[in-house]
C-alpha cells in the first residue's frame, strides 16, 4: 500500500489512492453544500402559535358542537406533533458522525418527513369517520362562532407557513411543515365559507361536508410528501438528480473508458451521496482530478459526498444485478 497524503483546497476536498491500478477517491465540496438550514426559531414560534390555537379552536368546537371546528382542531394538533417531529429530525440531522453512525444522524430528517405524512393519514381517517357519522343526524351549529374561530386559524396558519416558505423547495422535511400550515390556512378558509353557508341556509349537513372537504385537501397535500419520503427511505435517487446525466458526466471525464456500480442516494432531506467505479486504463488520475470531480458534482448535481474507485479494467470489476451497476 502506498497511500498519498490527503490534498486540501479551499473547498475542503480530499482524496487518497491505493495500490497500482486500483484507487478509491473520496471528496466533498462544502462550497456548494446543500446541508440543512437552522429553522429552530421558526419551529419554536410555529409550535407555540398552533398549540395556543388548538386549545382555542377545540374549546369553541365543543361549545358550539361543530365537527368542522373539532376536525380542524384535531388536524392542527397533529400539525403541532408534526412540527415537533420535523424539528426533532432537523436537530438530529446536525449531530456529528460517530464510530457507529458514520454519516451522523442525517437520515433522521427523512424519517421525520415520513412520520409527518403517516401522522396526517391517521388524522384524516379520524376526521372522515366522525364527519360521515354526522350526516345522519347533523347537530345545530353556531355559524358565526365557527367563522370567527376559523378566521383566526387563517391568520395563525399563514403566519406559520411564512416561517418555512424559504426552505420548502430544498428540504422535504421543511416542505412537510410548510404544506401542513398552507393546507390548514386553506382549510380554515373553507370552514369560514361553511359557517357563512350555515347562517344563510340553516342546513346542518354543510358542517360534515366541509369536514370531508378538509380531508380531501389534506390527502392531496400529503400524497407528494408521503411518496417522496418513502422513496428516500428506500435510498432512491433524489428527485432533483438525473442519474443518466450524472453517468454521462462521469463517462465524459478525461481518461474514463466506462462507469459501473453507480449509486446515488439521499443522506438526508437536503444532502445526497454517490459512489461509482471509474474504469481508467491509464491509471489513477491523481488527487486534483478527484477534487475537481467533487466540486463539479456538488455544483452541477447537488451531490455533496462522493466516493470513487479507480480501476484499470483488467477484470476486477464488481458486478451486481441491475442497470445502475453496469
Amino acid at each position: 500500500m502506498n497511500d498519498a497524503a490527503p490534498h486540501h483546497d479551499p473547498g475542503h476536498r480530499h482524496a487518497h489512492s491505493h495500490a497500482r491500478g486500483h484507487g478509491h477517491g473520496h471528496g466533498h465540496a462544502h462550497g456548494h453544500t446543500h446541508g440543512p438550514v437552522d429553522y429552530g426559531r421558526a419551529f419554536a414560534i410555529g409550535t407555540a402559535l398552533n398549540l395556543i390555537f388548538v386549545v382555542v379552536e377545540g374549546t369553541a368546537g365543543f361549545l358550539t358542537d361543530s365537527v368542522a371546528l373539532l376536525a380542524d382542531a384535531g388536524h392542527n394538533l397533529s400539525d403541532v406533533l408534526g412540527l415537533l417531529l420535523a424539528w426533532g429530525g432537523a436537530k438530529l440531522a446536525t449531530r456529528p458522525a460517530s464510530k457507529r453512525f458514520t454519516y451522523g444522524f442525517r437520515g433522521s430528517s427523512i424519517l421525520a418527513a415520513l412520520g409527518n405524512a403517516v401522522l396526517l393519514l391517521f388524522a384524516v381517517g379520524g376526521i372522515a369517520w366522525e364527519a360521515v357519522g354526522r350526516f345522519s343526524a347533523p347537530p345545530p351549529v353556531a355559524g358565526g362562532t365557527v367563522m370567527a374561530v376559523a378566521a383566526v386559524g387563517i391568520a395563525v396558519n399563514v403566519a406559520t407557513a411564512l416561517l418555512f416558505v424559504g426552505g420548502r423547495k430544498g428540504d422535504i422535511n421543511i416542505r412537510g411543515a410548510y404544506l401542513h400550515m398552507a393546507a390548514d390556512a386553506a382549510v380554515s378558509a373553507g370552514v369560514v365559507i361553511g359557517g357563512a353557508l350555515i347562517l344563510w341556509t340553516g342546513a346542518g349537513w354543510i358542517d360534515p361536508a366541509i369536514s370531508l372537504a378538509i380531508v380531501a385537501v389534506i390527502l392531496w397535500s400529503t400524497w407528494g410528501l408521503l411518496r417522496e419520503s418513502l422513496t428516500m427511505v428506500l435510498d432512491a435517487v433524489p428527485a432533483g438528480i438525473d442519474p443518466d446525466a450524472v453517468r454521462a458526466a462521469l463517462v465524459a471525464l478525461p481518461g474514463v473508458a466506462r462507469v459501473h456500480d453507480l449509486h446515488i442516494w439521499p443522506m438526508s432531506t437536503t444532502e445526497a451521496a454517490m459512489t461509482a467505479h471509474l474504469v481508467m486504463p491509464g491509471g489513477h488520475p491523481g488527487d486534483a482530478f478527484l477534487g475537481d470531480l467533487a466540486h463539479r458534482l456538488a455544483h452541477d448535481f447537488g451531490i455533496d459526498h462522493i466516493t470513487v474507485q479507480i480501476e484499470l479494467g483488467e477484470g476486477a470489476e464488481c458486478r451486481l444485478h441491475g442497470p445502475s451497476h453496469v
